[in-house]
């Protein structure tokens, strides 16, 4: 259930429901009266596909006690944005409202995201407000640093959508990857022409980002090796910021062994220029002809090693998708690869959906269409599958 207070951060809502359900969550709604001069019931209403409850006295939902059916339904309840005054109201244990009502009669977890300005945050009330909560086993989700609706700057700005969703998941997330190290590659690399230019592809970096998300919840150490993205990296992960091919490679040889799976979901330039130009290259004539040498193949040389992981390649293609996966899942000696086709429209590069065929010697599974993140859960999966499937073979 989402508990939505009057704070100006209520208009990322409707997002943060719409993602909610990517995740398969059934959300229900409920506002005070101040979080509807923001945002309308019927927004939520249309986005969550569930009316959306906003008063205590309502008379058709108190024939069937709806406050008390709202507090038995929910399997976790998240007010997000949580204003200082919903704050201080579940402190005291007030129920002059629906929302706070809830959080008395509910046994389900509670988890508050606060939105406020940075002065009410740092206020000793707020503060003892807080851990007044944390004492009794609220989760505080939040807040984050940044510039405020306001003006101000420092704590007080609610999380983002994307960080919420991953906090509300882990709580339903089953944790069988608990013993396992993941090491995954993501996004582009850039390889440089002169000081300005450089050659790069369209990845996005959301799918090795996706699947890095969807393997911390079910419990993986993950560590992600990224090139140059503009999205935040899972809460959670070891970082490993790259730019180029060759400074890719050298992190995968180093914490490829480390791992139990290695998954190349990165983008990784085939090539180089040969001689990168110490100064900017000047526009003096028609043509540029540019010399280039092949990179290494990250992926191919990862199997080389002598205590190597299991491994899972993705391969991006415009055509003949079987022929070329399978023939880079045997030349590459790979235990898996994923293939998406990227010339469709409204999937692979740059978009939230992607649909994936996942190749082993021995079998396909065709994962169809849908959200990144629901493909990433679903492709988690599966690789533990035939991970645990290999490492039982005698």
């Amino acid at each position: 259930m989402l508990g939505i207070t009057g704070g100006i951060a209520a208009y990322k809502t409707p997002e943060l429901v719409r993602r909610l359900k990517d995740h398969g969550a059934d959300v229900r709604v409920v506002m005070t009266d101040g979080a509807k001069a923001f945002i309308t019931p019927l927004t939520l209403q249309v986005v969550s596909g569930n009316h959306v409850s906003d008063s205590l006295l309502d008379s058709q939902a108190e024939l069937a006690m709806g406050h008390i059916e709202l507090a038995k339904w929910a399997d976790l309840i998240v007010i997000a944005p949580a204003t200082a005054d919903i704050i201080a109201r579940i402190a005291a244990g007030m129920a002059n409202d629906l929302l706070a009502t809830l959080c008395l009669a509910t046994s389900a977890p509670i988890a508050i995201a606060p939105a406020m300005n940075q002065q009410m945050w740092h206020a000793k009330a707020t503060q003892a407000n807080i851990n007044t909560l944390k004492q009794w086993g609220l989760h505080i989700w939040g807040p984050g640093a940044g510039e405020q609706a306001c003006g101000d700057i420092g704590l007080g700005r609610m999380l983002e959508v994307d960080e919420l969703v991953t906090l509300s998941s882990d709580f339903f997330a089953d944790k069988y990857l608990q013993d396992q190290h993941w090491v995954i590659t993501a996004g582009p690399t850039r390889e440089a022409i002169d000081p300005v230019r450089y050659i790069s592809n369209y990845s996005s970096g959301k799918m090795g980002y996706a699947i890095a998300h969807a393997a911390l919840r079910a419990g993986a150490k993950v560590t992600l090796i990224s090139g140059p993205v503009n999205i935040s990296a899972p809460r959670g992960c070891e970082l490993i910021e790259v730019t180029s091919a060759e400074q890719m490679y050298q992190q995968a040889l180093t914490y490829a062994p480390q791992g139990t799976t290695f998954i190349a979901c990165a983008a990784v330039a085939d090539y180089r220029v040969a001689d990168i130009a110490k100064e900017k290259i000047k526009k003096d004539n028609e043509h540029m002809q540019l010399s280039l040498v092949k990179n290494q193949d990250i992926v191919a040389d990862v199997a080389k090693l002598a205590n190597k992981p299991f491994i899972v390649g993705f391969a991006a293609e415009t055509q003949n998708i079987a022929h070329y996966a399978r023939g880079k899942l045997k030349r590459k000696n790979l235990d898996l690869i994923a293939a998406n086709d990227v010339a469709k429209a409204g999937q692979g590069f740059n978009s939230d959906d992607n649909a994936l065929t996942l190749y082993s010697a021995f079998d396909e599974i065709e994962i169809p269409l849908a959200n990144k993140q629901v493909i990433a859960t679903k492709l988690v999966s599966l690789i533990n599958q035939h991970y645990l499937a290999k490492s039982t073979k005698p």
